[in-house]
């Protein structure tokens, strides 16, 4: 991709909106724009990185035996009023046809998927099955702030999973569990597995994995040992000795980047999804439901890694690999740029080539470091004929004849 090309152009100065370092990052280096407060437009450079994401996770989800489906975003009231959540869910978008019907904008999806699964699963040789998607949601926050960790509108994956037994949906689950560590390892972030409460999809108990950063919104406590419980839901403080080890817990800010919820028979019962076992009986089906985030996930990620010159994208979800920078006006130097631009493309790697002849030096080393991609190439003058490398954050360069 040529920079004088791309859609999007960077910032100096930040948006007086901008609450955030991912809003205002992503924002100023040409990730994204605010639409209005919550809901955002994805350029380019935005929306490669969110793929990269979403085609990670589905890896993963793979991985785990996930197959992966499409569903509506537009729900109808009666759904929601068999679960009871029409009336309780406070983030609901309601929508009033000119028919007069009502319908919800999906926040989440079992009032989708437990029907679609009843038309599909009716024995015990139907189950286990796992399902998921990547879907645009709709949630009507009522303070909706820092940037894309808290949206009205975002992306999400979520997968569903459907059990003959909560013996069966505990090991999935387990499954589950270490699919979302390897997601968000890839995605160059530590998340702390935490305990929290079913909140109001679930009575049963349900996991968080949360990322530790001081600009976060949530509070857990934690321990090295691997112990950790959602504030909302401790027994323990800052302090407290662990339970599991017996060490002082901390206090974490943290952002939540995923979740995963036991829904047990809950949603089953409301739609009457059954199976018959071996032995003839009917017993209702038992659901896993797991979620992340994938928007939310790349503001995590931008609130983690970046210092005061801009973005430093971990090398898996990065937009692309490279940033070949051209210093000066020489054609020598933009014949040389080219060629190593087709070579880097024709050898399979993603390079972004900052080819703008009006821009100044400075301005597009300001740029590069902006925009954050993983290794800086720049062709100069000074150069020689070769490149000079550099590492995203490293503080040394180095001369290469090539890459």
């Amino acid at each position: 991709m040529r920079q004088s090309e791309l859609f999007g152009k960077t910032s100096k100065t930040s948006e007086g909106s901008a609450t955030s370092a991912n809003h205002d990052l992503l924002v100023r280096a040409g990730f994204a724009d605010q639409l209005m407060a919550g809901v955002y437009s994805y350029l380019p450079l935005g929306w490669r990185v969110l793929n990269r994401i979403s085609d990670m996770v589905r890896e993963e989800m793979g991985a785990i035996g996930g197959q992966e489906i499409f569903l509506p975003a537009l729900h109808p009231k009666e759904n929601w009023q068999k679960t009871g959540r029409w009336d309780s869910m406070d983030v609901l978008f309601k929508v009033k046809s000119r028919t007069e019907s009502e319908y919800a904008l999906g926040p989440t999806h079992e009032e989708v998927i437990v029907p679609l699964a009843k038309k599909h699963i009716s024995s015990y040789r139907d189950l286990p099955r796992a399902w998921y998607q990547i879907q645009t949601k709709f949630r009507d926050e009522l303070r909706a702030k820092a940037g894309l960790l808290r949206g009205r509108e975002f992306l999400m994956k979520d997968l569903y999973s459907f059990h003959a037994s909560a013996e069966d949906l505990k090991s999935y689950y387990e499954k589950a569990k270490g699919a979302y560590t390897k997601v968000f390892k890839r995605c160059g972030l530590d998340a702390i597995i935490a305990e929290a409460s079913g909140g109001s999809f679930t009575k049963e108990y349900s996991h968080e994995f949360q990322v530790a950063t001081e600009n976060g919104e949530d509070v857990i406590f934690a321990c090295a040992c691997g112990f950790a419980q959602n504030k909302e839901i401790a027994k323990v403080r800052a302090g407290d000795a662990c339970p599991h080890c017996g060490t002082p817990v901390k206090e974490l800010k943290t952002i939540e980047v995923g979740n995963i919820f036991d829904l047990g028979a809950k949603f089953s019962k409301d739609f009457g999804l059954k199976f018959t076992d071996e032995s003839g009986k009917s017993k209702e089906v038992i659901i896993g439901c797991y979620g992340i985030g994938i928007s939310r996930l790349m503001g995590a990620i931008v609130e983690v890694h970046h210092d005061e010159h801009g973005i430093i994208w971990p090398q898996e979800v990065a937009p692309f690999a490279y940033h070949l920078v051209s210093l000066g006006d020489d054609d020598e130097v933009y014949e040389q740029s080219e060629k190593v631009y087709e070579q880097l493309s024709k050898d399979g790697k993603e390079v972004l080539w900052d080819d703008r002849r009006e821009a100044s030096n400075a301005e597009k080393l300001a740029d590069a470091d902006l925009i954050g991609i993983p290794t800086r190439l720049v062709i100069s003058p000074k150069t020689k004929g070769k490149i000079e490398a550099k590492k995203r954050g490293a503080k040394e360069s180095k001369l290469v004849s090539n890459i």
